[in-house]
């Protein structure tokens, strides 16, 4: 092990993990807005949107994120629409993350007791107000255990971006062996600056899943 090289590229590693935390987080981010407003389309009980979400969730979890990332970067330019490389990514990880997080949400939704919708209506609550302050409370204690296992399944979907030019961790490194052959020191680098990543953001999910549960909920 070369420890030299590891100081050497250490900084190099430094700037890819910002790169990766940035993407993760902000694509996570819209994986849940998009989850949500999926959720709140399907609510309406509209034959045309439940058909679009559906069509929607099937496309974004039965096409890998590589050919996602392809159309993105590769294909829009063709109709005239030219975008970042990393706007491409968070696109991506927004797009197949939201349909994993609609359907995480839409568990914790159909958990929800009917009698807690009935008693929210007699108490003369209307729609806006029964989905804030009834169902989405008790769905994301339900929701909590999948939204965690999706945040960190997209974190670790970043090592893909790199085929469209982003710099993150992956493309680092396979950009430091390409060139040094030192694998055993690059791989070690990038699990160490992955494990920066995942443990804190697991940690911290365990316990936000601890507080949100029905036990303790409240509390």
């Amino acid at each position: 092990m070369d420890i030299d090289f590891i100081i050497e590229v250490a900084p190099l590693f430094q700037k890819a993990l910002l790169v990766t935390i940035k993407l993760a987080f902000i694509g996570i981010f819209f994986s849940l807005i998009i989850g949500l407003v999926c959720n709140i389309l399907l609510a309406k009980e509209s034959v045309i949107l439940n058909s679009l979400v559906n069509a929607y969730i099937e496309l974004s979890r039965n096409t890998p994120l590589l050919i996602q990332l392809f159309f993105l970067y590769y294909g829009l330019p063709k109709f005239g629409i030219t975008l970042d490389e990393q706007v491409c990514a968070i696109i991506g990880l927004s797009f197949l993350g939201g349909s994993y997080m609609s359907e995480a949400l839409r568990s914790g939704i159909e958990a929800v007791h009917k009698n807690q919708i009935e008693s929210g209506l007699s108490l003369g609550m209307n729609k806006v107000q029964l989905f804030r302050f009834v169902i989405l409370p008790q769905a994301l204690s339900v929701a909590i255990p999948l939204i965690a296992a999706n945040a960190v399944f997209l974190v670790k979907e970043t090592s893909v971006v790199g085929i469209i030019a982003v710099k993150e961790l992956v493309s680092l490194s396979k950009t430091l062996i390409g060139v040094y052959y030192m694998t055993y020191e690059t791989m070690f680098m990038l699990v160490f600056f992955y494990l920066i990543i995942l443990l804190p953001l697991s940690l911290i999910l365990s316990v936000v899943e601890r507080k949100m549960r029905y036990a303790e909920h409240g509390n």
